[in-house]
């Protein structure tokens, strides 16, 4: 059985997204940042680092959004979410989701204008390409999007200033399982701490 702890807009999304895309079976259980629920006790005697997302396998925590799509897209290989046979393609994936939580993660906490060098990195790095890595979707472009998407509108970059990322972002707009994700998480609210 998998269980979901998110909380509508937070990283959690991307592993949240992944679901979708696998079809999996799993139960989803939102929680509030502004109500503080990843600090009750209940929630620190599960997950000690008070964060989402969490996803429990059967009475097993998995924490960590790279670790956990990595996971999901191992546990369901007909969902395409990383490459399979390719271990320099796994290796890409590998090295974008570092960057994503090394580098674009942070970024905003640095500075607006800080934030707007590394999106200018990742949309040279992305190019004309499709997806991040050699034309294929994967994981990575899961965790790429819900940061883009999150920082989108306070980004506020010159018309054209990403392209690349643009273009990804409409790309990822029009799949089915983040269309899904956007509607369940919209309808519980997202609810930032304040």
């Amino acid at each position: 059985m998998l269980t979901l702890y998110f909380a509508p807009g937070s990283s959690s999304m991307a592993p949240h997204i992944a679901l979708h895309e696998t079809g999996a079976s799993f139960e989803g259980k939102p929680l509030s940042l502004a109500k503080k629920d990843t600090r009750t006790p209940a929630f620190l005697a599960m997950n000690p680092a008070g964060k989402v997302p969490v996803l429990m396998v059967d009475d097993r925590m998995l924490t960590e959004v790279a670790g956990i799509l990595f996971y999901l897209a191992r546990m369901f290989p007909a969902a395409g979410l990383l490459p399979q046979g390719d271990v320099e393609a796994e290796a890409q994936v590998v090295s974008w989701m570092s960057y994503i939580a090394s580098t674009i993660h942070p970024a905003r906490r640095q500075g607006l204008e800080h934030a707007r060098e590394v999106y200018a990195v990742a949309d040279k790095r992305l190019g004309k390409n499709d997806w991040a890595v050699g034309g294929r979707y994967s994981i990575a472009d899961i965790h790429l999007f819900r940061l883009y998407w999150r920082f989108r509108s306070s980004l506020e970059p010159e018309p054209g200033a990403f392209p690349n990322i643009e273009a990804h972002y409409a790309r990822m707009m029009a799949r089915p399982a983040v269309q899904q994700t956007i509607e369940i998480e919209t309808q519980i609210g997202y609810d930032p701490p304040a």
